[in-house]
This record gives C-alpha cells, sequence and structure tokens, in this order.
C-alpha cells in the first residue's frame, strides 16, 4: 500500500490539473479549482483544507412572472463552496434537478427547448465578495458577489447582493438576483411570449459548516 500511495496521488493531481487546462479567467480558474476539482473529483480534499467550506444541499428557486402566467421550479440541491481565506465563493446547480412547473409538458419544453439540458447541463456562478467578512465573528453581512454567471454556455459578469449570517459555526448565505433570457441566448417562441418573462427572479440560500 505504501508503494501505490506515491501514484495515487500523482494521479489524483492530475485529474485535478486537468480541469483547469482550457479555463481562461482567474475566476473560472477558481471555481473549477476549488468546487468542479476539490469537490467532484477529490472530495476528500476539500474538506482536509480548513479554509474551504463545501455544502451540497442548498435551496434555489426560479420565478417567471410573465402576464398570463406565472411558472416556479426549485432544487435542493445546489452545490457551492467558500474559500474563506480568499473570501470567494461559487456555486453550481443542476438544470435537471429543478422541480415544480405547472404541468409536465412545460417541463419538457424548459429543458428541451430553452435551456438544452442535455448540452448545457449546468448553471454556475464563481466569483469573490467585494466586502471583507469576518468568518470568526458572528454577525449578518450584506455582501455583493463579483463574478461570472454561466447559464446555457453563455458566462455573464455579474454583481449578485444578499447577505451572509454567521452564527455559531454555520455561515449562511441568502442572495437573489435576475436572469435576462436575452443575455443568455434563451429563445423563446412567440407564441408563448406572454407566458415567460423575460426577466426570471433566481433566490437562492445555501449554509456552510466550519
Amino acid at each position: 500500500v505504501s508503494f501505490a500511495q506515491p501514484f495515487i496521488n500523482h494521479k489524483k493531481a492530475t485529474l485535478l490539473s486537468m480541469t483547469t487546462m482550457h479555463l481562461n479567467n482567474k475566476w473560472c480558474n477558481l471555481f473549477h479549482t476549488i468546487f468542479v476539482g476539490t469537490v467532484l473529483l477529490l472530495p476528500e480534499v476539500a474538506f482536509a483544507q480548513s479554509n474551504v467550506l463545501v455544502s451540497t444541499n442548498g435551496k434555489l428557486k426560479f420565478t417567471s412572472d410573465a402576464p398570463l402566467e406565472i411558472i416556479e421550479a426549485h432544487t435542493d440541491k445546489l452545490k457551492g463552496a467558500i474559500d474563506q481565506s480568499k473570501n470567494t465563493f461559487a456555486f453550481s446547480v443542476e438544470i435537471k434537478s429543478l422541480k415544480g412547473f405547472n404541468s409536465e409538458l412545460q417541463r419538457e419544453h424548459f429543458h428541451e427547448n430553452y435551456l438544452e439540458t442535455e448540452k448545457f447541463p449546468t448553471a454556475t456562478f464563481s466569483g469573490k465578495f467585494i466586502e471583507q467578512i469576518d468568518y470568526a465573528t458572528n454577525g449578518i453581512y450584506s455582501i455583493r458577489a463579483k463574478g461570472f454567471l454561466s447559464i446555457h454556455g453563455i458566462q455573464k459578469e455579474r454583481i449578485i447582493k444578499g447577505t451572509v449570517n454567521i452564527n455559531k459555526g454555520i455561515i449562511q448565505i441568502d442572495a437573489d438576483f435576475t436572469v435576462r433570457l436575452g443575455d443568455h441566448d434563451i429563445k423563446v417562441p412567440k407564441i408563448v411570449y406572454s407566458k415567460i418573462a423575460e426577466e426570471i427572479k433566481v433566490d437562492f440560500k445555501i449554509q456552510f459548516k466550519q
């Protein structure tokens, strides 16, 4: 076992480094290094790094409030990571985990025609808190996270506002923002314009244990 361990460690390091080879900006590097590489490929490493906190059961909800119809969907499988030493934050959600909608046909159209979930299975955000946070002190902090939001294969620089609530070793992030469908090349047929809003409201909540 001791003879094989260096090879295993080298193989894990190679897998981790491969996830960052084709990324073009530092915030994407942050997300893929910390979240995709650490959380998805080597989860045991994340918990060994005291500065990096990981959560896999956050809650996210989206609302389309159009003149003729309100559509809501939600998931409790939002994944996230915080690097306390760098004041950075990232989250990811599998689009297929969203439940709700007003009918099964509506859900199918959402995945197949609008979000093209088979081609673009996840939505991600990775960025850095503008405000400094004292993670060792209980309190509620109003924060802004500046970074890149990727939906439907289109990446946009965004500032997401929210709160960070630190209480007895639990860090909770609550935030909301809107997504313009046109910004992410999500096309809606004219026949349903009055049933699907151009701007979608997104709310999420996620907790981390220190």
